[in-house]
């Protein structure tokens, strides 16, 4: 009964937030331009707060831990790099040489092929430690960073502006096309984890029980690590990193429901993804005026939890 009332308040929430996003300062005579405009932003919102808070809750589970996300992986560092090297060498021309279209398209197949590239070579034989993987994607990840500040220092200022604008996440001006490309990838990919998702449950009791309980448990890890790369990759690429999200929806869901049921626990993620990400848009549209992101805050807030977290479980 109490989960029951969460997601209806959860539903609600959305649904208020949402529709007071569409029409907030309209006026009837700019319903035709900003109206398709603002849907397309809610749409965005949508798809990467699922993709987001979905791949946290699996990875969360698959690790055992409630402090990780699958930024550690190094995929949000990747997508910067990426996106540095391409101005770096062809300056903000490559901006206009490469379409949305193919930068998109090209980011997804090289954060995926690196996170495929990276579960290939730790789980080949048969000591398959994933913590060992978290932390050589943290050593990745540093990498990458280093190597988009050092081409960042050596740019012309006004290109390292247009790599700035890649830096943080934005929801405004989204590309229809690469909207619905990226819907379709979500979809397909959530077919694919679905027979999957009835082991999320056993997984949570770590790796021993799991297999007791008659999970393959290689088999499994093995498709949500994919899943986790493919989803974290289309949200990246499709409006940008956004580091603490994940960490910050998929706590308040578990703190809401105390639950141990995953079918819960993700859809109730995904309503608190997209509370606070409408929820965020509406403050620095109307409050900030645009004079902060919408993933600053949203990593400013996040990163408080984090350390709260990380000082509740010290204590315990």
């Amino acid at each position: 009964m109490q989960a029951r009332w969460i997601f209806t308040a959860l539903i609600v929430a959305a649904t208020g937030l949402i529709a007071t996003y569409m029409f907030i300062g309209l006026s009837p005579e700019g319903w035709d331009y900003a109206l398709p405009r603002r849907g397309r932003s809610v749409i965005a919102i949508i798809i990467v707060g699922a993709a987001i808070a979905f791949s946290t809750m699996i990875f969360q589970t698959i690790t055992n831990n409630r402090i990780l996300t699958p930024s550690i992986i190094g995929l949000d560092n990747l997508y910067i790099l990426v996106q540095t090297v391409l101005i770096f060498f062809f300056g903000t021309a490559g901006l206009v040489l490469f379409s949305q279209g193919a930068n998109f398209i090209a980011s997804i197949i090289i954060m995926v092929l690196f996170a495929l590239l990276l579960y290939l070579l730790l789980f080949r034989g048969e000591q398959q430690n994933i913590y060992f993987l978290l932390l050589v994607g943290i050593v990745f990840g540093t990498l990458f960073s280093s190597l988009s500040t050092f081409m960042q220092v050596l740019m012309d200022p006004n290109e390292y502006l247009s790599i700035q604008d890649e830096m943080f996440a934005s929801f405004s001006n989204i590309n229809e096309d690469l909207l619905w490309l990226a819907m379709v990838i979500l979809i397909l990919t959530m077919i694919y984890v679905r027979p999957y998702l009835k082991y999320l449950d056993a997984l949570s009791l770590g790796r021993d029980q799991a297999i007791n309980l008659g999970v393959p448990y290689d088999r499994v890890i093995r498709r949500f690590l994919i899943v986790i790369a493919v989803m974290v990759s289309v949200s990246t690429a499709l409006v940008g990193p956004i580091m603490f999200l994940g960490l910050l929806v998929v706590n308040v869901a578990r703190e809401l429901l105390r639950s141990f049921k995953h079918s819960h626990l993700i859809n109730a993620s995904i309503l608190v993804s997209i509370v606070a990400l409408v929820g965020g848009t509406l403050v620095v549209e109307h409050v900030f005026e645009y004079a902060a992101p919408l993933s600053v805050i949203i990593n400013f807030i996040g990163g408080t939890y984090f350390i709260y977290l990380l000082l509740r479980g010290t204590k315990r």
